[in-house]
């Protein structure tokens, strides 16, 4: 009788890096089985070089709707067979959804952003300074941030930044059932719907006004297509950087000596970004796929069928990739971190997540240079179930 492979996902004991088995895996058994929460077994990568090859695998699927696809929630995958979100699927129907959004998320139309994004920021702050402290940093800032962004890009309305957050905390909620994923996104599916209703009737300059003209109306896409592409857009896009700009300001709160270096020189601001991505990893086991063929991975066989989680966190604390992966060095050379992913399904936002992690962290600490934790580190809350991992509440005080 065979032993069940180990449970799976591993809580962190560290916010601030992967759970420490990553580390005796990848030096010891870089490609192993799991059970997951579902019962499935998929294998685990952990090594960078093994991470990478795998994603740029085209042997390796990221259909959701195969029998095995490795989702970790008991209800992703029966909700995800529905929605089709794009970034799980495949080429061609991958590349066709990927190009429509591809000419809005161009590093030239990211820069054309900053002035609108940092308007925000600011607002979001004089309105902190207004209230007075203590605030909810995620609430108040990091989500407001994100979401207020990524809703600007398709024009939708922004009055009510709590309800996306509600509808990525249950479609994203490991525990969350397919009726409750399904409900969740029906909801914001309505809201959309009316909102590309509006644009067909009228349209914008805006993204959703393009995808409506030039997908929608010639046909390229159906309206449940163009509804998944946007819902998936808006959800991916709000999460990791609402995770990212409260983790990240926490990791700062606890490197005063980075956080110094950094407001006398705040030009390092973008390497801090990319070392506060490569460190925190937010999104490590979003990669999911299904083999379509056998795949030998560093000398294991993978069989076709099975599941495969190529981790982004393992990845980047890889010594032979990273000295000292575990030390916060803001000046680090290698910068050819994994955390937006690898290959084809690559994160098509990662110019525009990057931009608002600058903004809004430099900004933070220039303009509130006594910024502190409200509450105790340990009475922090941290999300371990769900596909990103982060922060619950985080209050500060100034």
């Amino acid at each position: 009788m065979t032993d069940t492979p180990p449970a799976f996902p591993v809580p962190r004991e560290c916010p601030f890096g992967p759970p420490d088995r990553y580390t005796g895996l990848r030096a010891t058994e870089p490609v192993s089985r799991v059970t997951l929460p579902t019962g499935k077994q998929p294998w685990i990568v952990t090594r960078y070089a093994d991470v990478r090859a795998l994603l740029s695998d085209p042997r390796a699927s990221a259909d959701i709707r195969h029998p095995n696809f490795p989702a970790m929630g008991v209800g992703e995958q029966e909700a995800g067979a529905k929605s089709r979100p794009f970034i799980r699927t495949d080429p061609p129907e991958h590349t066709r959804y990927r190009r429509m959004l591809q000419a809005e998320f161009t590093v030239k139309r990211i820069r054309d952003m900053r002035p609108a994004i940092q308007h925000t920021v600011d607002n979001l702050i004089d309105a902190m300074i207004a209230a007075g402290p203590p605030v909810d940093l995620v609430s108040v800032f990091a989500n407001a941030v994100s979401t207020t962004t990524v809703l600007g890009l398709f024009g939708a309305p922004t009055d009510d930044l709590e309800f996306f957050r509600d509808v990525t905390r249950i479609s994203g909620g490991r525990n969350s059932s397919a009726e409750e994923v399904t409900a969740a996104l029906g909801s914001m599916f309505r809201m959309l719907d009316e909102l590309i209703s509006a644009r067909e009737r009228e349209p914008g300059d805006d993204l959703l006004s393009k995808l409506v003209v030039n997908h929608l109306n010639t046909g390229v896409v159906t309206r449940h297509e163009l509804l998944s592409t946007i819902g998936i857009t808006i959800v991916a896009g709000r999460e990791t950087t609402t995770s990212m700009i409260a983790l990240g300001t926490l990791q700062l709160l606890r490197h005063p000596d980075n956080l110094a270096k950094l407001r006398a020189r705040p030009e390092l601001m973008p390497a801090a970004v990319e070392e506060l991505l490569r460190l925190l990893s937010v999104a490590d086991s979003i990669p999911l796929r299904v083999a379509t063929e056998d795949i030998d991975v560093d000398g294991t066989p993978i069989g076709a069928g099975d599941g495969i989680i190529a981790l982004l966190a393992a990845a980047n604390h890889d010594p032979e990739v990273f000295a000292e992966p575990h030390r916060f060095d803001i000046e680090r050379p290698n910068r050819h971190h994994v955390a937006f992913g690898y290959g084809i399904h690559q994160c098509i936002g990662q110019n525009l997540a990057r931009l608002e992690l600058e903004i809004a962290l430099g900004t933070l600490i220039r303009r509130l240079p006594t910024l502190r934790l409200a509450d105790t580190f340990e009475e922090l809350e941290f999300k371990h179930d769900a596909a990103t991992f982060g922060i619950e509440a985080m209050p500060v005080a100034w």
